[in-house]
């Protein structure tokens, strides 16, 4: 089988690559060469700049593949101008949208590949939403052959799954306080990117696949005060949370405030059923715990890795002096 991946070295695509090549697929990358992640070694790769479609078929010549996966296409144009690439080039092509597109906050749990899309917070989740509506139209309208896969927070050894990233460890590290949202105890979804790949390669190629849509997660579910924790039990500190209602987050900073109110600040409970009745091989072996040591010595080993935000420790500072003149005095 002969796959195109567009990206491929990313968090989650990376580990997708890997798998495929361990399963004896052809792995083609079109990529821009950009990532600290390397190549697979076995992986072809062609250069070009996905949003440029005179490049990307430059690149492709006439190359055909049995499955294409776009990893970077985050609104209808990205997709309109791959529909227009791929038409009769491909025997399935797989969107990669977002588990942040259902309806939010969720009216029930779990959530099944069936809950309604809808989320008026975040505009990233608008326009997955609406790559998806206009892929199944294509499905409908010309039997294009899509598959929509939803990821949720899947992450890696160097993504810290915390806002702020590596700044958050660092804070526990120093003794300082960490912002966690709400009260901490909605309850969250977090993927290894291994766990992820091990149900989606088994997508590629799959007939049963097409015209549907999957998300694949983990079923280690967390509270936000237990993600911290686990992190900084890995990372050997004792957290010092302080609680901050999201909105408040918002107000201060509403980039963060989105992603929040958007995603995060609502339990998120995911019903895997359909994929593994699909790829019954999909079983998530990688829990948080081992996750969030992989993470700490992956950055503790190099400095450089180890960065942190002035602005969002700037931030920290801010919130966490308007929530201490918001306590009586003793």
């Amino acid at each position: 089988m002969k796959v195109l991946f567009i990206g491929g070295t990313g968090v989650i695509s990376g580990a997708c690559s890997q798998r495929a090549l361990e399963q004896g697929i052809d792995i083609w990358l079109l990529n821009r060469e950009r990532s600290v992640r390397p190549v697979p070694a076995g992986a072809h790769v062609l250069r070009g700049d996905a949003r440029d479609p005179a490049a990307v078929r430059a690149a492709l010549g006439d190359r055909s593949f049995d499955a294409v996966v776009d990893w970077i296409a985050f609104t209808p144009a990205h997709v309109e101008a791959d529909l227009d690439l791929f038409r009769g080039r491909t025997g399935q092509y797989l969107f990669i949208s977002s588990a942040s597109a259902y309806q939010t906050p969720p009216a029930a749990l779990p959530v099944t590949e069936s809950t309604v899309l809808d989320n008026p917070y975040w505009q990233y989740s608008r326009d997955k939403i609406a790559c998806e509506e206009r892929l199944l139209r294509a499905y409908r309208e010309e039997k294009y052959p899509v598959t929509i896969v939803r990821p949720s927070h899947t992450y890696d050894c160097t993504v810290v799954p915390l806002d702020g990233g590596w700044t958050a460890i660092d804070r526990m590290r120093r003794g300082q306080r960490v912002i966690v949202h709400g009260d901490g105890t909605s309850i969250w979804t977090l993927t290894h990117h291994a766990d992820f790949a091990r149900g989606f390669v088994g997508l590629l190629g799959n007939a049963h696949a097409i015209g549907e849509v999957f998300h694949i997660t983990s079923d280690d579910w967390l509270t936000w005060n237990q993600i911290f924790g686990i992190l900084a039990h890995a990372a050997g500190a004792e957290p010092r949370l302080v609680h901050v209602p999201s909105d408040l987050i918002a107000a201060h900073d509403p980039a963060w405030g989105a992603g929040l109110l958007g995603d995060k600040a609502h339990s998120m409970i995911f019903d895997n059923a359909k994929i593994k009745r699909l790829v019954p091989e999909f079983i998530c072996q990688v829990p948080f715990s081992r996750g969030a040591e992989e993470i700490v010595a992956w950055h503790d080993a190099d400095a450089a890795r180890r960065q942190v935000n002035a602005a969002f420790n700037a931030t920290c500072e801010r919130l966490l002096a308007a929530i201490d003149g918001c306590r009586p005095k003793a």
